[in-house]
């Protein structure tokens, strides 16, 4: 018997038990949608995590007081802190240490940083938001975000201000804009620039900083960030920042009172942090696969003992065993590929439905071939066991089934 002919006989198969061939194709319809909406997810969510890490700049060292360790899974970083200093101020970034920094030869600029949470006033409203004071002559080196509106600090600034969009359009009841003041802890500033971001977060010098901050002593900080001249020497510039602040600090491998951490290794943690979800998540929704591939089997032993008279009757005037292994691998084959194709198409308008709602999903169409592709597979394995037994059958014992 040729191939076509056992597929069509097959297609006959499936189309004259329609509820229950859609009753088994319906539990890989299930699998299949669930585990490419899931891997959209997924790989949306690592891309938005590339992007932050491109955006946020690959040349960015962040220095801050304190030896933490990064643990090399879990929920973001992991700090653990190994040492605290009976002395607080031990761990204190100083000018001392600004200065060892800027000795560095790999190093383009440093920005020292302090903030606080302060309270803020505007036309009668009051909140209570996150002040940054920064180092105006080289914050515009370090900003990620583009202007929306006005200017970035610069080093003739003062009482001065550079808000996010959030706090420009929608903190307070009145819109806030360019030269509008805001009060912050009784002290007036002028809003010289607005961030393209949501963010709600006010920076300004350094100096103007110490001023609002009750408890912050002028040039120690909380933290700095350090921008390196090459990239590509990412590791050997770590590598002498992390040795001249030893020097500098007088400690040792064994009792660090700092930590350098790069973007790029608080990148990788967080993309092999959501590898391991989605790869957790999609074993979850792979399981319903599994059901499925339980169903494609129980529905082709159902086929094969209400079909055992007819495969008597084609043994009889001359189907070979292969023959009959051929019709039932194809039936359930066709199981799968109806199902495949139909959960593909559910689960990339499911991708794209998360994706306008907010949520970072990105269809890869890799993902998609090779999903339908092993529904396809799973659908022949299922089958295999009950055609073999078809196939087995013999045409006399066949014939006498009731």
């Amino acid at each position: 018997m040729k191939l076509i002919k056992s597929f069509k006989m097959a297609l006959n198969m499936v189309l004259h038990s329609k509820l229950r061939s859609w009753l088994t194709i319906l539990g890989i319809v299930i699998g299949v949608a669930s585990v490419i909406a899931i891997l959209s997810i997924g790989d949306g969510m690592e891309a938005e995590v590339s992007s932050q890490f491109d955006s946020s700049g690959a040349d960015i060292i962040t220095l801050t007081p304190g030896y933490t360790k990064a643990t090399d899974f879990g929920p973001g970083r992991h700090d653990e802190p190994q040492t605290s200093s009976a002395d607080a101020d031990a761990d204190e970034l100083t000018r001392r240490d600004y200065l060892a920094v800027k000795s560095v030869s790999d190093v383009e600029a440093v920005n020292t940083l302090v903030s606080d949470k302060v309270d803020v006033y505007y036309q009668g409203e009051e909140g209570t938001l996150s002040v940054t004071g920064v180092d105006e002559s080289v914050y515009a080196q370090f900003e990620t975000n583009d202007l929306l509106e006005g200017r970035y600090l610069s080093s003739a600034d003062y009482n001065v201000v550079v808000i996010g969009e959030t706090l420009a359009n929608e903190f307070f009841d009145r819109e806030l804009g360019i030269n509008q003041l805001l009060t912050i802890e009784g002290k007036s500033f002028r809003v010289v620039g607005i961030l393209d971001g949501g963010r709600s977060s006010i920076y300004m010098p350094l100096d103007a900083a110490y001023t609002i901050f009750d408890d912050k002593e002028k040039d120690v900080y909380d933290s700095m960030q350090i921008k390196i001249r090459d990239e590509d020497r990412l590791n050997e510039t770590e590598a002498k920042l992390n040795l001249k602040l030893m020097n500098s600090r007088h400690v040792s491998d064994d009792d660090l009172d700092f930590t350098l951490t790069t973007n790029a290794a608080s990148a990788d943690l967080r993309a092999e942090m959501l590898s391991t979800i989605t790869t957790f998540l999609t074993a979850i929704a792979g399981v319903s696969l599994v059901v499925g591939a339980v169903g494609v089997a129980n529905t082709m032993f159902t086929s094969v003992l209400e079909k055992t008279k007819e495969i008597g009757i084609m043994k009889a005037i001359g189907a070979r065993n292969s023959d009959i292994l051929a019709i039932f691998i194809f039936n359930s084959a066709l199981i799968g590929l109806v199902g495949g194709i139909i959960g593909a198409i559910i689960g990339i308008g499911l991708s794209l439905l998360l994706g306008l709602a907010g949520m970072p999903a990105l269809v890869s169409y890799s993902n998609v071939f090779m999903i339908l592709g092993l529904s396809v597979f799973i659908g022949m394995i299922s089958g295999v066991i009950p055609a073999v037994g078809a196939s087995k059958l013999s045409p006399v014992d066949a014939l006498r089934a009731d």
